[in-house]
């Protein structure tokens, strides 16, 4: 067995301003997985040590970090990535991230979670049940990591990667794993790749301003949407959604239909994914978690007003994700009732938000079932887009 001891000292050295503060980004759990991944997976084919790793992830940018504990011989080789979130430091910052390969006959990537990676035991998250909990997009990163290794090496068979976060089941206990039905240790998540830290007040005047500077370009009608999910969406959508500007409002949407209302837009369609948008039907302005978390009981309350019996309503109640409690109400065909008694109280909360100023409507939709529905307000604002 082959050891690697010489420490490399590195830092990932890219940079946001929130108001007159300079911070520090980092980079996900995903994004450690996958230069792990490939590290290892190059330190096996070519039987040599690699003391780094380099990526460029999916929003575009490189990263390169140094490599903790790479080990290999003939049959496997493994090693690890710290996690490291930045200025934004959050309960996985500082773990360890171990990926392990070893060669296998059938070509492809097989990606597995070990000791520390939590596994899914409910239905609705981004990975069926029994699966690792490592969301689809670090996974993505992983193969396309093993397979330039494996390109560079010439190397034409299957590898398998075995993902392991030593203190994962600790550091689990702090965050909504539990809750959400991820038993044995945390996610390996990201989107982006890179962790941005997060001021909440940068993030209102930031969105104020972007609204303000919309206006100030002529724009009178915007597109709201809480993230990424709702940016794909809308760029999936763009043949039946208007063309306007895409405003991302994160978690603030009374503060961003606020400036709406204060900049005169005459019309706004929240677009956004249910798990952020049912927390609006029970008037919760701002969706951050920490906030208030009422999806499965708000889901619930409507789909128990439409006659759903106890046990589907405590179904409802115990579900993961809102996305699992869809797929309850489908089954029982009240799926798109209940959707439409949401979003009828969505609109209701953001109309009385906005008082007469302006028109706005909501569209909701999820990963499992796409779109869930287009509110009454939201139909009246496209279709005078479309006679006009």
């Amino acid at each position: 067995m082959k050891r690697w001891k010489k420490p490399v000292i590195m830092s990932f050295e890219r940079y946001v301003w929130q108001g007159t503060r300079r911070l520090r980004c980092g980079y996900t759990t995903g994004s450690c997985a996958a230069l792990a991944a490939g590290a290892a997976c190059r330190m096996l084919l070519s039987q040599r040590t690699v003391d780094t790793a380099a990526l460029t992830t999916p929003g575009g940018v490189g990263i390169e970090v140094p490599l903790i504990d790479p080990v290999w011989d003939a049959s496997h080789a493994r090693c690890a990535v710290r996690k490291d979130g930045g200025d934004d430091i959050d309960a996985t910052d500082g773990l360890l991230i171990y990926a392990e390969v070893r060669r296998m006959e059938a070509p492809g990537v097989t990606i597995e979670g070990g000791r520390g990676v939590g596994r899914v035991t409910r239905p609705g998250l981004d990975q069926p049940v029994g699966a690792a909990a490592i969301n689809r997009i670090p996974r993505a990163m992983i193969r396309a990591a093993v397979a330039e290794a494996c390109r560079c090496c010439g190397y034409t068979g299957g590898i398998v990667v075995t993902l392991e976060v030593p203190e994962g089941e600790r550091v689990a206990a702090r965050t909504f794993n539990p809750r959400l039905g991820i038993e044995g240790g945390i996610s390996i998540l990201g989107t982006s790749g890179i962790v941005e830290p997060r001021s909440l007040q940068a993030l209102a005047d930031t969105l104020a301003l972007e609204i303000a500077q919309q206006a100030a370009l002529g724009v009178r009608q915007l597109l709201l949407v809480p993230g990424n999910y709702g940016e794909d969406f809308v760029r999936a959508g763009r043949h039946w959604l208007p063309d306007w500007p895409v405003v991302t409002c994160a978690n603030f949407v009374g503060q961003a239909v606020d400036g709406a209302v204060r900049e005169g837009m005459a019309a706004v369609l929240l677009v956004g994914h249910a798990g952020k948008l049912v927390k609006v039907a029970g008037g919760v302005m701002d969706t951050h978690s920490h906030t208030a978390d009422c999806r499965l009981e708000l889901m619930a309350a409507h789909a128990a007003w439409l006659g759903a019996p106890q046990p589907v309503i405590r179904q409802l109640m115990e579900a993961a994700t809102t996305e699992a409690g869809f797929s309850i109400l489908q089954q029982v065909g009240l799926m798109e009732a209940t959707s439409g008694r949401l979003l009828e109280a969505i609109e209701d909360h953001l109309a009385r938000r906005a008082g007469d100023a302006l028109q706005i409507g909501a569209v909701m939709f999820d990963h499992t079932h796409g779109l869930l529905g287009v509110g009454k307000h939201a139909r009246r604002i496209l279709e005078g887009r479309e006679n006009g």
